[in-house]
């Protein structure tokens, strides 16, 4: 398999390409990197972007596809760390449909983050029918109304929902979006995870709340979960993980703090 290119008169023999390859695909020569275990490439582009002068290419990450780095602005670490404190777990929306742009925004942005071995392999299922989704409200209750353990430690969610339609579930979001992964695939879950981080902490960009849909989670995640047939999920997916998203109904004027942050260095 061939999958480097390198021009050897832009090469400078640094080996930056070669030490931050993580599966040693490369080995450096007199001539310049050159690839010895093609089989182990992750794909992850870490040769191509590196080299100072544009002197590698790999197939499986073009150089024509990577952008230019100098062109992304960098945070303050007080700009950054007020980015990741805006972030809020909405639970009350506005009535508004989504845009569907906005929608796809964020998945494109959660499918940026890492996953283990850069092994990706997160999907993302949008729903943004309310009809639809007030059903799988439905048939969540029903699936906690029909187990006895769930019943009983959501009986007061189950009674509010049954006596006033009271939606804490999904919070009466017009859109939730779920993760689906192969249903062999181990990593599934903890990528979704960093992966709808991502998508969360963007949401305020476009104007948009979200939360994690943890309740739902429980049934939509379960075995016998009636949501696969709701929302046409193939056999062979799993439902891996679930945000809901909308325009938040209310403004927070204030950042909510932590509890007392607790750590040490370790002494040997």
């Amino acid at each position: 398999m061939c999958l480097i290119t390198v021009n050897e008169e832009k090469c400078i023999k640094c080996g930056m390409c070669v030490e931050e390859c993580p599966t040693r695909v490369l080995k450096l020569e007199s001539t310049g990197p050159k690839e010895v275990n093609p089989n182990a490439c992750l794909e992850c582009g870490h040769c191509v972007a590196i080299c100072p002068k544009e002197a590698i290419d790999n197939k499986k990450s073009p150089l024509a596809k990577q952008s230019d780095v100098e062109e992304a602005q960098k945070l303050s670490p007080k700009e950054a760390k007020n980015f990741i404190q805006s972030r809020r777990s909405i639970r009350s929306y506005k009535n508004t449909p989504v845009e569907r742009e906005k929608l796809i925004q964020l998945v494109d942005v959660a499918h940026l983050a890492p996953t283990a071995s850069n092994s990706q392999g997160i999907s993302y299922l949008i729903i943004d029918d309310k009809k639809i989704i007030e059903l799988a409200v439905e048939e969540c209750v029903k699936w906690f109304e029909n187990d006895a353990t769930w019943s009983k430690i959501f009986a007061e969610m189950i009674k509010g929902y049954r006596e006033d339609k009271v939606d804490t579930i999904l919070r009466n979001a017009p859109s939730i979006i779920l993760t689906l992964a192969d249903d062999n695939f181990y990593n599934g879950r903890e990528n979704s995870m960093i992966s709808l981080s991502y998508l969360e902490l963007y949401a305020p960009s476009l104007e948009l709340g979200s939360c994690w849909a943890g309740i739902f989670e429980i049934c939509a995640r379960s075995d016998n979960s009636p949501m696969y047939k709701i929302f046409n999920i193939s056999e062979k997916k799993k439902i891996t993980g679930a945000v809901m998203v909308g325009y938040p109904k209310y403004s927070y004027k204030r950042f909510t703090d932590r509890r007392p942050l607790s750590f040490s260095f370790y002494k040997g």
